[in-house]
């Protein structure tokens, strides 16, 4: 019968790889997350290589014939042996160029490793560390030096002279031009990626369209799902990528890999969890062009936009290299007599999140970095509409040095979001997203004693009293409540009358520039999908069925060159009511929503009363009304635009 513990050993995700070394490194890599270690038990090098554990097998009987003189049988094997004929076993093969790994038995019959450090291989060395021993070679050095100044770049390393000489004596044989598992060590979730990768560019990005894979256990890994989701050009239609609908054994695979690193991550000091983040800080710098791109292909935003959107996750990564003071407990000395009282934040353990396609690079940077830089291990959900830029992000994190397993990327949809609610081992689980789906993982996961952190509902008011400057206020308003065609979702409330307002509004926003998002001086990008355009016009009919003015529609735009975009133009509502239904929903689209109030209590009140308060603004040249709309209005953000009358005294000599 098997062990328990042996059943959680999983077998790597099976997938497609560019060459033989790639699927070599993928199995060894992944078994050690899992607590076992693989060997070559057959191989054909341009064909097919078979792998399997290396504690499979028996050992030989090695006595002798009974010596008939003396009755005997010759010595026996004194030590106990690892052999436990495990029947775990994988299979390489080479098909239309690509290298594809099956699992032929995935089973084990004996319990996990608990330290890699006790294993054998342990003491081999990797490939830097070979290419390290040539150059030492031939400058001369002996064996014993050769190790002493590998010690000072890896104090842990239990390489002996022995294990040098038999290195020396396969760099003469030649044999060390393949990184063999037998003859390497493979990197362990405590060594982590300190250097960046110089491998070949992964199989999944030579495909067109590329399928996008799951990061298991620090390892890119195609889905062997069979279903899949493509991710649509919303200006062009144009496939850029597919998603796959990960698979449940994909979703195991990766909380048990974020579960095995938690335990040394967590011990990790807070400083080295800094000094990943500010090598992350510095790399999503470095690809900010490039992460735009890919949201504006995805998601339809402005590059302008797009930008915005990593440089907001910036600010956040920025946050997370701040962990060693935000991470400060309290003590309070003699709290009674003899008694002191001190806190200590410590990690939950495996966290997850589950990011809507609003804004691709934030999101997941408000999620994943505070929680790893804490001491967490994260499971990522990307949406599935745009799920390219949380993929490359992961790409920067590990290049940044992040360990094995401590980040982990798994796509799909609701199964993998329900999965994530139920899992034992996930101890929080954070969402960004709309409403109803918001609510659902809220209460599915607090059923299962889940810290549950949501963030749902977009309702933004702002308040334009009689006394705003004309000019400024309509320059801010177009541009926050039309400037993106994706997450923008305002009402404006004009206390004491709205006319003169609203024709000037609508001139400002006629001149905005509807396109697509990657062409210079846009203004407007398409929605994502045309779903979401047709529920635009849906909510737009609705307004108007029930009474409001539509003075500007922009419903039925084409857009030259983009005919088969899914592009929505500017739409204006005036005479808007609280009790009309779309104002009570979110609408994320470019529909701008006027109302009037004939007070600034009346005006409060209003924002007030709408569940939706995530930001609310008041344009006015009052302090007066600035500081009253402050302390009483109850939203998220509040902000204050107010102009300032500056007199400028001529001193008369």
């Amino acid at each position: 019968m098997e062990l328990s513990d042996a059943l959680q050993m999983l077998p790597p995700p099976p997938g497609s790889f560019i060459d033989r070394e790639e699927l070599i490194q993928h199995v060894g890599e992944f078994a050690i997350s899992q607590g076992y270690v693989v060997t070559i038990k057959q191989s054909k090098k341009d064909k097919v290589v078979v792998l399997g554990c290396d504690r499979g097998g028996v050992y030989r009987d090695r006595r002798k014939s009974i010596d008939e003189a003396s009755g005997e049988h010759a010595r026996k094997r004194k030590s106990g042996s690892r052999l436990t004929n495990c029947p775990f076993e994988l299979v390489g093969k080479k098909e239309d160029g690509l290298w594809v790994l099956t699992v032929k038995n995935g089973s084990h019959n004996h319990e996990p490793m608990k330290d890699i450090s006790e294993h054998p291989s342990a003491r081999r060395f990797n490939e830097k560390e070979v290419v390290l021993i040539k150059e030492m070679t031939d400058a001369g050095l002996k064996p014993r030096q050769i190790l002493k100044r590998l010690r000072q770049s890896n104090p842990e390393l239990l390489s002996t002279p022995k294990h040098v000489y038999n290195i020396k004596a396969k760099l003469r044989q030649g044999n060390t031009t393949v990184r063999r598992l037998k003859t390497l060590r493979p990197l362990t979730a405590a060594e982590g990626n300190s250097e960046p990768s110089t491998s070949t560019e992964p199989s999944w990005k030579k495909r067109y369209p590329p399928r996008v894979p799951n990061l298991i256990g620090g390892r890119f890994v195609n889905s062997q799902s069979s279903t899949s989701i493509d991710v649509l050009n919303p200006a062009t239609q144009q496939v850029v990528a597919q998603v796959p609908l990960s698979t449940v054994e994909e979703f195991k695979a990766a909380v048990f890999s974020a579960k095995r690193a938690f335990s040394s991550w967590r011990n990790t000091p807070v400083t080295t969890r800094q000094r990943i983040m500010f090598k992350l800080h510095e790399l999503i710098r470095r690809d900010i062009d490039k992460l735009a791109s890919i949201i504006t292909t995805e998601q339809g935003k402005t590059l302008k936009d797009a930008f915005n959107d990593v440089s907001r996750g910036i600010e956040l990564v920025e946050n997370a290299c701040g962990m060693a003071m935000l991470q400060m407990g309290d003590f309070v000395s003699n709290i009674s007599n003899g008694i002191d009282s001190y806190s200590i934040r410590e990690p939950l353990g495996v966290c997850a999140g589950i990011c809507s396609f609003s804004f691709p690079a934030m999101i997941p940077l408000l999620m994943f970095p505070i929680a790893i830089t804490c001491g967490n291990t994260f499971i990522l959900k990307p949406s599935e509409k745009a799920p390219g830029a949380c993929v490359h992000l992961a790409e920067l994190a590990m290049e940044a040095g992040l360990p094995n397993g401590v980040l982990n990327i798994v796509h799909g949809t609701n199964d993998i979001v329900n999965a994530i609610c139920d899992d034992d081992d996930i101890k929080s689980v954070s969402n960004v997203g709309s409403d109803a789906p918001g609510m659902y993982v809220h209460a599915r996961a607090s059923v299962n004693s889940k810290c549950v952190q949501i963030h749902v509902g977009a309702r933004s008011h702002a308040v334009v009293m009689p006394d705003a400057n004309m000019e400024a206020s309509l320059s801010a308003l177009v541009t926050a409540g039309l400037g993106s065609s994706v997450q923008r979702c305002m009402a404006i409330i004009f206390v004491g009358g709205s006319k003169s307002w609203e024709d000037k509004l609508v001139e400002r926003a006629k001149a905005l520039r509807v396109d697509a998002g990657t062409e210079p001086g846009v203004d407007i990008g398409p929605v994502i999908s045309k779903q979401v355009k047709e529920r635009l016009s849906r909510v737009v009919q609705t307004f108007v069925d029930n009474g409001a003015q539509l003075v500007l529609d922009g419903r039925k735009i084409v857009v030259p060159r983009y005919e088969l975009g899914n592009f929505v133009g500017p739409t204006i509502l005036t005479d808007v009511t609280e009790d009309m239904e779309g104002y009570k929903g979110e609408i994320l689209g470019p529909v701008l929503l006027c109302m009037q109030a004939a007070t600034l209590e009346e005006a409060i009140s209003i924002v007030n009363r709408n569940k939706h308060g995530s930001g609310a603004s008041i344009f006015t040249s009052s302090c007066a009304a600035a500081r009253k709309f402050q302390n009483e209005v109850e939203s998220g953000q509040v902000s204050a635009f107010f102009t300032i009358l500056t007199i400028f005294f001529k001193r008369s000599e």
